[in-house]
This record gives C-alpha cells, structure tokens and sequence, in this order.
C-alpha cells in the first residue's frame, strides 16, 4: 500500500511561492495518478492539480498559470509549485495517489496566504 507525506506549507504573504512535496513509499509515482488536493473552511475538498501516469497534467481554473504540478520519478517524489499566491488559496491541502487497487489520501500541509 502506498504511504504518501506531505511537506512544504506554511505561511506566506499574498504574491509569494510556495513548494510543496509529496514524497510517496510503497509503490512509485510513475505508476499512479498523482494529484493534490485542498480544502479550505467550511468548503468542499476539491482537485487543485493532477498528472497522469503519462504526464499529462490539468489544474483547477482559478490556478492555471500560477500552480505547477510535476513529478520527480528519482525521489519518488511529487510537487506542486505554487507563485502568486492568493488569500483564497489558504487551505489544507492534500497529496493523493490513485491507481488499480490504491486509493490513497496524505494527511495534509496547511496553507496559509496572508493579505
């Protein structure tokens, strides 16, 4: 079974970067759909970034153009490089790992954009 860690949220001013990690064990990256995932208070969870086993990668529309996610098959390692940052972007969020027979959830960084 995969296990998937977290890393890299903390906070930040509005216009600033973040990186965020997602280092995974159990099973490689390359052979799952990697995604990330954020939740902010009181709102639904819902897909930030994901990259398929191929490559391909999409992003939400609010994101697109300031979020980048890649994967690092090395260090067994995703990542979603965050610029621009905005105060709606503060959420927890959350690394995820899908494939035939996983279906896996880290247990989340906070994100927090202060304006």
């Amino acid at each position: 079974q995969v296990q998937l860690e977290e890393s890299g949220g903390g906070l930040v001013q509005a216009g600033g970067s973040l990186r965020l990690s997602c280092a995974a064990s159990g099973r490689t990256v390359s052979s799952c759909v990697m995604a990330w995932f954020r939740q902010a208070p009181g709102k639904q969870r819902e897909l930030v970034a994901g990259i398929s086993r191929g490559g391909m990668t999409r992003y939400l529309d609010s994101v697109k153009g300031r979020f980048t996610i890649s994967r690092d098959n090395g260090k067994n390692t995703v990542y979603l490089q965050m610029n621009s940052l905005k105060s709606e972007d503060t959420a927890v969020y959350y690394c995820y790992a899908g494939a035939l027979g996983t279906n896996v959830m880290g247990q989340g960084t906070q994100v927090t954009v202060s304006s």
